[in-house]
Formats: C-alpha cells, sequence, structure tokens
C-alpha cells in the first residue's frame, strides 16, 4: 500500500525522485503512528484495479469492496467528467510506454537532463489540464504508435543537402501580424504545458514527449478534483446500502454489521471547527449526508423539500434519481443544485465575508430563510476550481523582438501569488521556453498590479 501511495496509486509509473519523497514520507507517518493506510485504492481502468489490504478482516474487506469496486468503479463509468477527460482503457498501455520511453531517454541523455524536464513539468502540472474538453479526448493505446509515426516523418524530410544550399540575399524582416499569430498560437491558452509542448522554440522531441506524457497524467487526475465529494459520498452511500441489504437477509453476522458501522461512522465522521483534526468539510460526510437526503427527499418528502428539491422530491424513483445526479454533476453543481436546507442545519453551516480591508470577520448568512441561498452558492464556490486554483494562462509571445513570453494571472478577490513560488514555478517556465519570460498579474480591467520576471540563466 506504501508502494501504491507513493506512485499516486497507480500500479505502473515512470521513475523520479518525487515518488522515493513521498514514499519516505508516508513510510515515517505510518510507523509513528501519526496516520493508518488505505483499506482499498481504487484505479479508473478499464475494467476497473481495485487494490484491497491483505490484513483487513472479512466484514473489512466486504465493505471496500462495495465501496471501491462497485461505488467508486460506477461513478467513473458514468459521470460526464471522467467520460470526456479521461481514456481508462488506455491508461495501464500508455503508462506502460510512458516508464519504457523515460527510461530510454535516461540512457541516451542522462538521468539529470531527463529528471531536470520533469522536475520543470511537475512543477507546472496544475496549469497542465484543460478545464473543458475543447479537444478531442486523447486515445492512449495509439500514443506509442504516434510517436513512432512522427519520427519517421522527420527522418524522412531530413536532407542534409539543404545544409550546404547556398543562401540569396536576406529578405527585410517583416513584423509577423500579431493576430495571425495569437490565432496560430492558439492565445489566449490555459494550458501552459500544452504550449510549452508545442511552440517552445529549443526543445528537442524527446522533451517535447515528455512535456506531453506529464500532461495527459495530469489530464487523467485532474476529473478526480471535481468530484471529490460526489466520488466519495456515491461509494460511500453504496457500501452503505450494501451492507445494509447483506444484514437484513441474514448474510453477515450481527459482529461483522457492527464492525462495519464502527469503521463506516469513523469515514463519516465531521471534526468540530475547533478540534485539532478538523480540516475542512470532511467531502466523505457532507457527500454521504447530501446522498441519504436526497433518498430521503426522494421516498418522504416534506414541504420544504418540495420547495427546494423539486425535480426529485416525493418520486418515488430513488435509483433512477441518483443514478442521473452521479452521471451529469460535479461538485460543484452538485452542491448548488442539491445541498438542502436540513443538511446545512445539521452542519450548522454558515458564511463568514472574510474583507481584507476590514478589521474583524463578519458572519454574513446563517441557517436560516435568508441565509440558505447564499450559504449554498458561497458553499458550491468553494468547490469551483475555477476561483480556487490561479487563473494563469499565456497571454501573448514577442515573436519580433527578443521571443519573451507573457503570462498573465488574473487576479480574484485582490488575491496575488506568493511571491517565493511564484519566482520558482516561472523559472521552470523560462527554462522549458530557452527565453525571457515576464508573469503579469492583472485585475478584471486588465491593469496590471504586479509583475515578475525570469530568464533561462536564472
Amino acid at each position: 500500500m506504501l508502494d501504491a501511495y507513493a506512485a499516486t496509486g497507480m500500479p505502473i509509473y515512470y521513475p523520479h525522485w518525487s515518488h522515493g519523497k513521498r514514499f519516505v514520507q508516508h513510510e515515517m507517518q505510518y510507523r509513528k503512528g501519526m496516520s493508518g493506510l488505505a483499506y482499498e485504492i481504487v484505479i479508473n481502468s478499464s475494467p476497473c484495479i481495485s487494490y484491497v489490504m491483505e490484513g483487513n478482516t472479512i466484514a473489512m474487506q466486504t465493505l471496500v469492496i462495495a465501496h471501491a469496486a462497485f461505488g467508486h468503479n460506477h461513478f467513473f463509468r458514468n459521470n460526464y467528467t471522467f467520460r470526456d477527460f479521461t481514456d481508462p482503457a488506455g491508461i495501464l498501455d500508455y503508462l506502460v510506454f510512458a516508464r519504457n520511453f523515460i527510461a530510454s531517454c535516461e540512457d541516451r541523455h542522462g538521468v539529470a537532463a531527463v529528471e531536470n524536464v520533469l522536475d520543470a513539468a511537475h512543477a507546472l502540472m496544475g496549469q497542465g489540464v484543460n478545464s473543458s474538453p475543447r479537444r478531442r479526448r486523447p486515445d492512449l493505446k495509439t500514443e506509442e504508435a504516434r510517436l513512432r509515426e512522427r519520427r519517421i516523418h522527420a527522418e524522412k524530410i531530413h536532407n542534409e543537402l539543404r545544409r550546404t544550399l547556398p543562401r540569396g540575399a536576406a529578405a527585410p524582416a517583416k513584423a509577423p501580424d500579431e493576430t495571425l499569430v495569437r490565432k496560430l498560437l492558439e492565445l489566449p491558452q490555459e494550458n501552459v504545458l500544452y504550449f510549452l509542448e508545442k511552440n517552445a522554440p529549443k526543445l528537442p522531441s524527446w522533451q517535447r514527449e515528455l512535456l506531453r506524457i506529464v500532461r495527459l497524467m495530469a489530464q487523467y487526475f485532474y476529473p478526480q478534483r471535481l468530484t471529490k465529494v460526489m466520488n466519495e459520498g456515491t461509494a460511500t452511500f453504496v457500501h452503505y446500502t450494501i451492507l445494509n441489504k447483506l444484514h437484513e437477509r441474514g448474510q453477515i453476522s450481527d459482529g461483522a454489521f457492527l464492525e462495519f458501522l464502527t469503521a463506516h461512522t469513523n469515514v463519516i465522521m465531521q471534526p468540530a471547527f475547533d478540534s485539532g483534526h478538523y480540516g475542512g468539510l470532511n467531502p466523505y460526510a457532507l457527500g454521504f449526508a447530501m446522498m441519504r437526503d436526497l433518498e430521503r427527499a426522494c421516498l418522504a418528502p416534506d414541504e420544504e423539500d418540495r420547495i427546494w428539491l423539486p425535480d426529485i422530491a416525493g418520486s418515488g424513483d430513488l435509483m433512477g434519481a441518483l443514478c442521473d445526479i452521479w452521471a451529469n454533476f460535479r461538485d460543484e453543481s452538485f452542491v448548488l443544485q442539491y445541498l438542502s436546507p436540513k443538511v446545512m442545519r445539521d452542519f450548522r453551516l454558515f458564511n463568514l465575508l472574510d474583507d481584507p480591508g476590514e478589521p474583524t470577520l463578519l458572519v454574513e448568512a446563517i441557517h436560516n430563510e435568508r441565509g440558505y441561498r447564499r450559504i449554498r452558492s458561497a458553499l458550491a464556490r468553494s468547490y469551483d476550481l475555477g476561483h480556487a486554483d490561479p487563473q494563469i494562462e499565456v497571454a501573448t509571445v514577442d515573436l519580433a523582438g527578443d521571443r519573451r513570453l507573457i503570462i498573465h494571472h488574473k487576479v480574484q478577490d485582490g488575491g496575488l501569488l506568493a511571491e517565493k513560488e511564484a519566482r520558482s514555478v516561472l523559472r521552470h517556465i523560462a527554462t522549458l521556453w530557452g527565453y525571457d519570460v515576464r508573469l503579469q498579474e492583472v485585475d478584471a480591467s486588465g491593469r496590471v498590479l504586479k509583475e515578475h520576471n525570469a530568464s533561462p540563466s536564472q
């Protein structure tokens, strides 16, 4: 299980020093009793792969199989974010290709050269995804064939004689048309890794392929960030339903059921805000509570449900409603659509307004008739990665001059980037681009609030 932790849960992964670092961290915390190990790990492949701890009791094995092999598996197969962004049928074959390709690059170019590129690419993984499926979903099984065809094409068009042909008088350089340049380079471009892979002037082909590998892996994991509450809430609801059915039919004993309830209760525990274990809303707790609330509203609604959940209240078709929700929503839209006043009251939710210009916090909304909608909107926004993550995009390139790359950070609510982290990541971008890079932090009106600069030599 510690090995799986180190490789981000994948059975096959390319080598990198960060995986060993992650292994040592998890092992130290486990040996000191600071954290436990997962009962299972599930992989979005086709067929779905679920690893379970050998030391689990039979009751726990039943729970984790119901949780992962049924709950998570169903969500992976049916939720639109996984259908649009991932290729589960090809992921394992692609990881084998990626591992072998990186190993061959280490043999030809040296471990240090490969790790320098991977370090820069890993630093940009957060800016290496498309937030909407604008491009065709990658068919990972064809990646190796695509690379082979590209090499053959490069060999066919290469001709040494062209290097010896006399050159005529150089024509006066013409400034490139800005509109055409932006169209050809697809600017502005939110996927920084994609832009560098396609357009960095000095990168050899093997380094571009490394960027592509890291970019495709970032895209593969992106839906899991979009659906943490829904994914875990679905799996927890599924294992809860299955284990209760098994107990009702007498297929598991009272002792096994009590063991299940103990583990289940620990999973969905929501620490209080003043607890040392508090780390925000527990996605298992919130997801499971919302699934159970939808079950209640569907089968035994009250008048409040008919106002807040009109499309499912009293429908009686629980699985039909849940399957539709599991397929067509992600955390942000799920909370915005289906967080009911009852769940807000149960969790005692309220909304704080944190204005940097004020010396105190303001309780803007509580769980009452006037505050429900504000709380629901504020909580949904917290699961919107467009709000939670910095909005970075490649703005333009000075092709007629010094080839400086201009990148914009769209500042939201006055939040600037941390100086040290911004400069560190910017140096990685400059290394891959090969020329100077400037990061401008701009507000909604386009006014530049702050600038950071980096050169490949820094």
